[in-house]
């Protein structure tokens, strides 16, 4: 199965190419979309080759959650504690867009390493703003607390008009995803596919994984939460993190295969498709040539064979045979 990567490709590779020709002064304009309706905007030009100017546009956030200024809560904070003084926020932002940083490529780190860590940093800029909510959340699930200003239930958006649910506990921290599909055929496909994904917790070798569960009716947790939040085509998934899940290093990854779960599922579900569709293929090619294979022979060859067996013998011929 597949990870998706925190960093975009996209930024990265623009990132790269500036940074390492400083020299190449071309006037820049980029449009990105990713998965779950994520877009990007990054801008340089050579009136002002130390700046670049970076927009990203969020998924549209449901009702239930709560945004400031069109950003997650603590999201500015988690960009300015990232970042630093590279990165200047422009106020407001640019049209369509929910964040619009100024990027100072002269105060990039000198080391060429750190430099890249940066830039790999600051590629990932999807996780930072909207993974900002869950990070402080599991950061005090790390020391056995909860955050003062978090309420019991937190819902955080993942795909456009769609959100999780959260509910912190000093020992613990659960999430809780209604899964939803458009196409019946997908939503036939996620929730085989997840039961099988809650089934394989159960294998050995699985014992640290986080606890998981599937529901097709919304789990105990999600009381008193918007009526039309609890709609899921495909059932609900409930993950408990624990401490040891968040220890460290593994805080960036936990909170990064948290904010994409749907995401992973999707493209699972896609590619099980695909699988399928590919064997129906290759069944229906077999069939046929099977069924070329056992066709009668054409009816030339038939004239001709009966022609064959018909055909008048001469009296030499007859005496030949004889003979």
């Amino acid at each position: 199965m597949i990870l998706l990567q925190a960093p975009s490709r996209f930024l990265l590779q623009i990132l790269l190419n500036r940074v390492q020709n400083p020299d190449k002064l071309v006037e820049l304009d980029c449009h990105s979309v990713e998965f779950d309706d994520v877009r990007y905007h990054i801008q340089f030009s050579p009136k002002s080759p130390q700046f670049m100017l970076l927009s990203v546009s969020l998924p549209t956030p449901p009702p239930e959650t709560i945004f400031f200024s069109g950003l997650p809560f603590r999201a500015i904070e988690a960009v300015k504690a990232a970042y630093g003084a590279v990165v200047q926020f422009l106020d407001p932002p640019k049209d369509g867009f929910n964040l619009t940083m100024k990027i100072n490529l002269t105060k990039l780190p000198s080391d060429e390493e750190k430099q890249h860590r940066f830039l790999v940093k600051l590629a990932s800029v999807r996780e930072v703003v909207l993974g900002a909510p869950l990070r402080v959340i599991l950061k005090h699930l790390a020391s056995r607390t909860v955050a003062p200003d978090v309420d019991r239930l937190v819902a955080l958006v993942h795909r456009p008009k769609e959100s999780f649910f959260v509910v912190p506990q000093a020992d613990k921290v659960t999430l809780i995803y209604p899964m939803r599909f458009k196409d019946p055929i997908d939503i036939v496909l996620a929730t085989s596919f997840l039961q099988e994904f809650v089934e394989a917790r159960r294998t050995t070798g699985m014992n640290n994984a986080p606890l998981c569960q599937w529901s097709a009716s919304p789990p105990l947790e999600l009381r008193g939460a918007p009526a039309q939040a609890l709609i899921a085509n495909a059932g609900f998934v409930t993950f408990v993190i624990f401490s040891r899940h968040v220890e460290g290093r593994k805080l960036d990854r936990t909170v990064w295969s948290l904010l994409t779960f749907h995401a992973y599922v999707s493209y699972h579900v896609k590619c099980s498709e695909g699988f399928m569709h590919t064997r129906m293929r290759r069944r229906v090619e077999s069939l046929i040539q099977a069924l070329d294979r056992a066709k009668p022979e054409s009816d030339k060859s038939k004239r001709t064979a009966l022609a064959r067996s018909f055909k008048r013998l001469n009296l030499k011929d007859g005496r030949r045979n004889s003979s």
